[in-house]
């Protein structure tokens, strides 16, 4: 994987990934940005709860669960002091839909912790991470 981004004038960048889509960086007004984009460490966030998301969608939908809606959102505390690395993280999987069978849940969460996700793999080895799943029957 190569990695980019190109400055476009004060704290502002558009970055890219082998060569593909373009993401917006900023930094807020405080510290000289104009608040266009994301924060660097906002995309980490966005990656480990998209990296988990995806497994966690893939083997469910393998073990046919009838999920309508789910979401993967992630509580982050940072250190107070510079470099300010994430400390505590907590995963919450919230999953809307038909019969949803909770062990399946639980296993496939388990397995994108454990073996699938490298976000979490990499970021565990920092912060403390722990789940949260949430299931909702649909009507």
């Amino acid at each position: 994987m190569k990695s980019k981004v190109v400055w476009k004038g004060n704290m502002a960048f558009t970055g890219s990934a082998d060569g593909t889509y373009l993401i917006p960086l900023d930094a807020s007004e405080a510290v000289g940005g104009r608040d266009l984009g994301f924060r660097p460490l906002q995309l980490i966030a966005i990656g480990l709860v998209g990296c988990t998301a995806m497994d966690v969608i893939s083997i469910l939908q393998k073990k046919r669960q009838e999920v309508t809606h789910f979401d993967v959102s992630a509580e982050i505390e940072q250190a107070d002091e510079h470099p300010r690395v994430f400390t505590k993280i907590l995963i919450t999987y919230t999953l809307t839909g038909k019969n949803i069978d909770r062990a399946a849940v639980e296993r496939a969460v388990e397995l994108s912790e454990t073996r699938y996700c490298p976000a979490q793999a990499m970021i565990e080895k920092a912060a403390e991470i722990t789940h949260n799943i949430v299931i909702n029957e649909a009507d």
